[in-house]
């Protein structure tokens, strides 16, 4: 959540610690002077004018309806003070401080409201009966009636010499008094957008205490085993929250304050109650215990409360209380919307506003701008250990929830209540072992399930422990969290696919649509031709072919490819080849797709004896088509919004000198550098006054800050919603970088030793230039933070991610073998020029195929939610890395599967779309290798094996797609050896078809059907060694 700016409601300045805002104060007073005109029967009860005390100035925590009006009017606390609301006068009874700061108020609410301010000083103690009787006597006197109604609040008892008078003398006068809390709670339960602005505020600073300060200190303390005791933990938690720079909130300290003492309770004595006393025992972590957490922090005033629970190694009863528990409070919670009855207690200036709490007499309906404190927990509730300390045991969950328009907004949401997050284990050495004990308290504690943006230090140890069974195999933990995930994944797919259009061709990137290209729209603009030969009409961007004594047009965007072919010096072949449905190209081209029942000219050779002509025709066709494609490109771009730039000093910009960009600018050198500046709406990179790049904040799809630690590059790399122009390439993906070491060096021509002194000195210059180049790049990224941060820039979500990179493991890309890492969000791989940028919230399943034994690598495929679109394949990723990938997918919430063998998606994922009947059912269990419907999936997946052929050298490219070229060559097993894939004997072979028949019910099949698999086996069985005495390369099997 981005921190959002405001002005203070008080403003320094000189001669006074602060004076009150006029425009606040005006403000105020024109919506309670509104509110008390529309409701004055029903919530205000006929009073024609209203008093409101406030007690002296006391250091303790309190909550008064006095003392939160007077906040909500001042922004501060107007201690010792009564005001008295007229309709034409107020009336403030104050000390000498007081009165100066009001004094300046005067003028403004006169013009702007027709109120006239009246100030008693009551410094004096032989002023303040005096001054009393005169207020009395103004309100008496103004409205000319015996029965004139004045409204108090009655609840509060007076304190201090001046309110115990005041009491005396009002009681003792002809006024009706009438108790008005109600009228002043319903004035305050709807927040403004400035006071919206408080409580998150308080919120996130709240919640960022719990997280980056609260759970990490307890991890601390069970792991070190260290005894703290629950008051020390209270005193440390509140210094914090006064103190917000310590955790990174930027916050002013002077506007902070808690609403109550942070709160810490373990070991069976729990009181779920804000305020509730602390002991000094020490923090209870054995097997079996809860840690119950709650704290409130104020901001200018506005309160905010969130509380969590966490279980260390508890029962299956205990974590399935907790599970009730948060369910019935995402219930209340999703039931807070305008016009629904009130469901929690109202939070604001006040920290628990009775007048919104729930009970059986409250009918208020909720409004837009409503603040709760959504508060829910079991007390006491009797426990089954084997601890004899803890006899009974408790759970709470509070977060502070805004009431929208369409649905509620938990803004204390940054710190979670799931089970993930809340739920620790105990790890075992010997896990499963009959002699098992209890874990000691001895062993480390790790998190059941730890996000990437949390803790990416501690994902490789996740998932080791599930609290339902302690002793249950990591595999078989992984199957149960996956079986979660799917029950998630099923309903989200069939709703998505309801929306979706059975296109299979939608989603595909295009830049142009044949069945609108026309070269001539009539006759008539057809040009005259003086003889039947190959011509080239410029203007109109076709060719014309005689063919049959016609001259037949074709638009140059049809033509595929034109050559020459021959060796003779005169006469020549010229041959051109077209576009044509069920082609890699033809997937570009939604006009031939639609079009595919139509007859196609697929290629066309003529013979010339003029090898001069037919050179020139060749050559003004491949120049036409490179300039109506670069044409065509610049169209498909989206128009982005302009660039604001920075019109401050040049030593105030944010900016990064010396840079490359990759792809690199068309016509300039590697070594030209350039400068990326970040102005008011984006970034511009400029290597002179003609070479500029822009890149709009709103383009921003995902950023990333990837320093040098064990690269030769510190870059930054940005993932875009939509393709610019970098040069004359379009592309989706921009890169800045600056090298931090040579990528190569001669030593031929050095003297290498481990102890030169030269050596030394220049490995100690190569590492502080490393430092130096990181900590620019830093400080850029925060500075650039900072901006993203702003309530402008709120809904873009921006953030610099950087790859993990202990997570990270080799694989084939782009047939180059490359290292791969996910970031919080995302799969990358940004080093190698092929750039890889695979958003993890845009992925439906993740397969791992060729996942068998003996195997020593495998493949994995991301399949998107969007059918259409090409799946992401990475290859030949090593076998040793499956069980870390299968637990990263597990903690990204993904729905993985595994597969013997290649799959051909294009045809899988057809048959999806077309599958009207897998709407409803699981529409990925035929990847499931324990499914039981063995018969039907088995012939399924075998009609879509992998089949290398020209059809898929596109069908699979990164998320960046960049410019449709292929990821990797599906047909090319990257070199490998005949032994490794194709190689088998015909004995093995020959075993394998029987034991495929057996598994497919093919018994019934005739003698002659299984002769010819069994001759087409042994045909392929020869195949790779004919290959390898013709030296051509040799490609994977295709499998049948």
């Amino acid at each position: 959540m981005a921190i959002l700016e405001a002005l203070d409601r008080t403003t320094p300045v000189s001669g006074s610690s602060t004076v009150v805002s006029p425009e606040n104060f005006i403000k105020c007073l024109k919506k309670f002077y509104s509110h008390w005109k529309e409701d004055v029967y029903d919530l205000w009860g006929s009073s024609r004018a209203i008093a409101v005390a406030t007690p002296p100035h006391s250091d303790d925590i309190r909550y008064r309806k006095s003392l939160a009006l007077s906040m909500w009017f001042f922004g501060r606390d107007f201690a010792d003070t009564i005001m008295v609301f007229l309709s034409s006068q107020i009336h403030f009874l104050s000390g000498q401080d007081g009165c100066d700061l009001l004094q300046h108020l005067k003028m403004p609410v006169s013009r702007a409201v027709g109120l006239d301010i009246v100030l008693h000083n009551i410094e004096k103690a032989d002023n303040v009966s005096l001054s009393i009787d005169q207020v009395l006597n103004s309100v008496c006197a103004q409205y000319e009636s015996n029965s004139v109604v004045m409204g108090h609040i009655a609840r509060e008892k007076p304190e201090g010499k001046v309110l115990e008078e005041w009491y005396q003398k009002l009681h003792g006068s002809r006024l009706k008094l009438y108790d008005v809390s109600g009228g002043i709670s319903e004035l305050l339960s709807v927040k403004d957008a400035s006071e919206i602005m408080y409580v998150k505020k308080a919120a996130y600073l709240t919640a960022s205490v719990m997280r980056k300060y609260v759970v990490p200190k307890l991890e601390n303390i069970v792991m070190d085993e260290k005894k703290v005791p629950h008051s020390k933990l209270m005193d440390l938690t509140e210094k914090t929250i006064l103190s917000p720079t310590n955790i990174n909130v930027k916050l002013k300290a002077g506007n902070v304050d808690i609403c109550y003492p942070p709160i810490f309770q373990s070991g069976g004595k729990y009181d779920l109650r804000p305020g509730a006393l602390i002991n000094d025992d020490d923090l209870h972590y054995d097997s079996g215990s809860l840690i119950v957490c709650a704290m409130g922090a104020k901001y200018s005033g506005y309160c905010s409360n969130v509380a969590r629970t966490f279980l260390i190694d508890c029962s299956m009863e205990k974590c399935n209380a907790y599970k009730v528990l948060r369910k019935a409070h995402d219930a209340a919670t999703a039931a807070l919307t305008p016009g629904s009855k009130a469901s929690g207690t109202g939070i604001g200036i006040e920290f628990r506003e009775t007048w919104l709490s729930l009970n059986e007499k409250n009918d208020l309906t909720l409004k837009e701008g409503m603040v709760f404190n959504v508060s829910l927990g079991f007390q006491n509730v009797p426990a089954k250990n084997s601890d004899e300390k803890i006899k009974e045991i408790s759970l709470w969950l509070a977060d502070t929830v805004l009431i929208c328009k369409e649905r509620p907004e938990v803004l204390t949401a940054f710190i979670s209540k799931g089970e993930d997050d809340a739920f620790y284990s105990f790890d075992e050495e010997k896990i499963g072992s009959p002699s098992s004990k209890p874990a000691p308290k001895t062993e480390r504690m790790v998190l059941l399930k730890v996000k990437p943006v949390l803790k990416a230090d501690m994902m490789l140890s996740l998932k080791d422990n599930l609290r339902s069974s302690s002793w249950t195999p990591k595999e078989d933990l992984r199957r149960q969290l996956q079986s979660e995930i799917l029950c998630k994944k099923t309903n989200e797919t069939a709703m998505r696919i309801d929306g979706t259009n059975h296109n299979l061709l939608e989603g595909h990137g295009q830049f142009r649509a044949m069945g609108d290209i026309v070269a001539y729209k009539n006759a008539s603009d057809f040009p005259r031709v003086d003889r039947l030969a190959i011509q080239v009409d410029k203007q109109n961007e076709a060719i014309l072919l005689p063919i049959y004594g016609f001259m037949v047009p074709f638009h140059v965007c049809t033509v595929k490819k034109a050559e020459i072919r021959g060796d003779k010096k005169r006469s020549v072949y010229v041959s051109i080849t077209f576009n044509v449905p069920n082609t890699v190209s033809s997937l570009q081209d939604s006009g031939l797709q639609a079009n595919i029942s139509f007859v196609f000219l697929k290629a066309v050779t003529f013979f010339s004896r003029d090898r001069r002509h037919a050179e020139e025709v060749v050559k003004s066709m491949k120049i036409l088509q490179k300039g109506v494609l670069e044409r065509a490109k610049r169209a498909s771009l989206v128009s982005q919004e302009k660039l604001q730039l920075h019109d401050g000093l040049t030593r105030d910009r944010i900016q990064l000198l010396d840079l490359w960009i990759r792809p690199a600018l068309s016509g300039l050198g590697r070594k030209v550098l350039g400068t990326l500046v970040a102005h008011v709406n984006g970034f511009q990179y400029t290597v002179s006054k003609s070479e500029k790049v822009d890149i709009t904040f709103g383009n921003i799809k995902h950023a990333f800050f990837q320093p040098a630690e064990q690269d030769m590059i510190t870059l930054l790399h940005f993932h875009l919603y939509s393709e610019i122009m970098v040069g004359n390439k379009k592309t989706r993906d921009v890169q800045f970088y600056i090298e931090v070491m040579d990528a190569v060096d001669s030593i031929g021509l050095k003297r290498r030793s481990a102890w030169d002194p030269d050596e030394i000195e220049e490995e100690q210059r190569e590492r502080a230039w490393r430092r130096e180049i990181n900590r620019q790049f830093e400080l850029f990224v925060r500075r650039v933070g900072s901006i993203w941060s702003k309530p402008r820039f709120n809904q873009l979500a921006l953030q610099f991610e950087t790859p993990l990179q202990k997570l990270g493991f080799n694989e084939v890309h782009g047939r180059t073998t490359c290292f791969i890492a996910p970031s919080p969000s995302c799969l990358v791989q940004l080093i190698d020029a092929l750039f890889l940028v695979t958003s993890l919230r845009e992925v439906d399943i993740v397969c791992l195929e060729r996942v068998a034994l003996g195997q020593k690598s495998f493949d994995m495929v991301f399949v998107f939610h969007d059918y259409p679109r090409d799946v992401v394949r990475i290859e030949v990723i090593p076998m040793t890395d499956l069980d870390k990938i299968k637990d990263w997918l597990n903690d990204c919430s993904l729905k993985y599967y595994e597969s013997k063998l290649n799959l051909n998606w294009r045809k899988v994922l057809k048959t999806m779309m077309n599958d009207q009947e897998s709407e409803t059912n699981n529409r990925w269990e035929f990847l499931n290798p324990d499914a039981s419907d063995s018969d039907s999936e088995s012939s399924e997946t075998e009609d879509d094996q992998y089949e290398p052929s020209d059809m898929e050298t596109g069908s699979e490219s990164d998320d960046a797609g960049s410019n449709n070229e292929s990821v990797v060559n599906s047909g090319d097993d990257g070199g490998g050896s005949d032994e490794d894939d194709g190689g088998e004997s015909w004995d093995e072979m020959e075993r394998k078809a029987r034991d495929a028949d057996a598994e497919m019910g093919s018994e019934s099949d005739s003698e002659d059907e299984r002769q010819r698999r069994r001759e087409e086996a042994k045909a392929k069985s020869r195949r790779p060694s004919e290959q390898s005495s013709k030296g051509s390369p040799q490609k994977r099997q295709r499998l049948n």
